[in-house]
């Protein structure tokens, strides 16, 4: 194999590599060596068929097979010699023109990862906001149990139904044209008015009804109803009241905790104050994270590969999208989207060029995700499937390393953070949960810029649009590393799988990084379908 540099700009990279007719051939007559002893031919003893038989019989498959062993092989080579590490999968294209019995001339194009200064982990400042767990929003969710765990009686005889009453009822759903529709009929349905839990109207027609009383109500079935025949639609339910029940009382005490399978009131406080102070110190841990990485940020500048910003921009455009299909105005939130396109860019560049840090800190300070911590993550993704599905999840995660290292990296990164907490000076502040929240919804609405005093990275810290200020856009914050760079940055190696030839382009699969969308069909093994949630009436 020759190979020839015909790019070499930045990061890019560009090979001509030349494969001889000799090689090809050579490594065809090989496999038909290896294979003659299992070829029958009638007229022939097994093994003892000639090899220019064989050749006859097999040769587009053999030529094929050696073809793309050999191009994958000299990619690796390639790789080897030239030190380089892939940031993407590279582009391989074969010569136009290429016949069985020439030379094979290819073309391999490819962004390397950088090479990265040491970073700088020593001197890093942070302040650790703490807060204490609050007795009155703990007996506020104690009252929320109580209140959705009411009992309804029995109201006193002629009774008006009103709001927050129980009404049990029989009923009848008809179209428009007066045709009662599948699913639409039901008998002792308990409702309580003003729940909320059925299609708007509905509840508020039953205040005033009294038991024995039949009406009839007239609804419109929401745009987004789940049945298609119904979405938008008129009706009219004809219903009969046969009861109407009052809310009880529900007395707070170790009988009601009991009723939760608890032993004691005391019990059920104390785990939700457990609860609270895993949430509180979830906030504090996020906000040194947002300062650790601003410092990291500010404090290391360097070329990252445009093709690994552009699919990070792409996943951030992606779950923008989705979720501004969830909004009151759609187009609106995509047009607001498009306008901030620039400032979601240099977000990505800056969460690719975090990713690739904090892989680089990783490396060079040995921390690790052992065995049994990935087995741990294989057991808890496998539970988002249905269990039939799990044992073919788990073997789609050990057959396909790009899922495996997708489904690692964000504990690598947490491991990474808490590696550079221990290098770091903490200083403790007491804070409440809501000054913790504020200054979490601060940083996130905060624009950069010379003289704001706070401590972040300026030129590489992008101002956030405002779109993202709310902490709904989770896609687009600027604490998010990207997973595609965060664990496999200092680990790149050509795969060891066979490329996929054809006569006008051929794909050579080097080591990748982790695709930060979730686990998808892979092109060996396939994952299977998560779980999937049943929509409510």
């Amino acid at each position: 194999m020759q190979h020839v540099e015909i790019e070499n700009e930045g990061l890019k990279r560009a090979y001509t590599l030349t494969f001889t007719a000799a090689e090809i051939d050579k490594r065809i007559a090989g496999e038909v060596k290896r294979i003659a002893p299992q070829i029958k031919m009638p007229g022939f003893r097994p093994g003892k068929v000639p090899a220019n038989l064989i050749r006859k019989m097999h040769g587009d498959a053999l030529h094929q097979d050696a073809l793309n062993t050999t191009i994958q092989e000299g990619v690796q080579k390639l790789m080897s010699e030239q030190g380089l590490r892939p940031a993407m999968q590279p582009s391989i294209e074969l010569k136009d023109g290429y016949e069985a019995g020439k030379d094979a001339e290819v073309t391999i194009r490819l962004e390397t990862l950088p090479q990265i200064p040491t970073p700088q982990i020593e001197g890093l400042k942070l302040e650790r906001l703490t807060a204490e767990a609050d007795e009155s929003a703990v007996d506020a969710q104690v009252g929320q149990f109580a209140s959705n765990a009411k009992r309804f009686e029995d109201a006193p005889k002629g009774k008006k139904a009103a709001s927050g009453d129980q009404v049990v009822l029989d009923f009848v759903g008809k179209t428009s044209d007066g045709v009662a529709f599948e699913g639409g009929t039901g008998t002792d349905m308990a409702v309580e008015i003003g729940s909320g839990t059925l299609i708007p109207g509905f509840e508020d027609q039953l205040i005033g009804a009294k038991v024995g009383e039949e009406r009839t109500l007239n609804v419109t079935f929401p745009d987004d109803y789940p049945a298609e025949n119904l979405k938008g639609q008129p009706a009219t339910f004809d219903v009969k009241v046969t009861a109407v029940k009052v809310a009880g009382e529900t007395k707070i005490d170790d009988d009601f905790a009991k009723t939760l399978g608890l032993e004691s009131l005391d019990q059920l406080k104390g785990l939700l104050r457990d609860q609270q102070s895993q949430e509180l110190n979830g906030l504090t841990r996020t906000h040194m994270k947002r300062r650790l990485l601003d410092q990291l940020a500010a404090a290391h500048d360097f070329e990252v590969p445009p093709s690994m910003v552009e699919a990070e921009f792409a996943n951030i455009i992606a779950q923008l999208e989705h979720e501004a299909g969830h909004e009151a105005d759609p187009e609106a939130a995509k047009a607001e989207i498009e306008n901030d396109k620039d400032e979601y860019r240099k977000i990505a560049e800056r969460r690719v060029r975090l990713g690739l840090l904090l892989s680089e800190i990783g490396q060079n300070n040995g921390v690790e995700v052992t065995n049994q911590e990935m087995n741990r993550l294989i057991a808890q993704a496998a539970q988002q499937y249905q269990p039939a599905d799990r044992e073919r999840f788990i073997q789609y995660i050990q057959q396909e390393p790009m899922a495996a290292a997708q489904l690692r990296a964000p504990l690598y990164e947490d491991k990474v953070v808490d590696f550079l907490f221990t290098k770091a000076e903490i200083t403790d502040r007491a804070a409440t949960r809501a000054e913790i929240e504020a200054d979490l919804e601060a940083e996130e609405g905060h624009v950069h810029g010379p003289g704001c005093g706070h401590d972040h990275a300026h030129e590489a810290a992008p101002a956030k649009p405002k779109k993202a200020a709310k902490g709904k856009k989770a896609a687009a914050t600027e604490d998010a590393p990207a997973a595609e760079a965060v664990e496999t940055a200092a680990e790149v190696k050509p795969a060891a799988k066979k490329a996929k030839a054809a006569k006008g382009a051929v794909e050579a699969e080097a080591a990748t990084p982790v695709p930060a969308e979730p686990v998808k069909d892979g092109a060996g093994a396939k994952a299977p379908a998560k779980k999937s949630k049943k929509a409510s009436a």
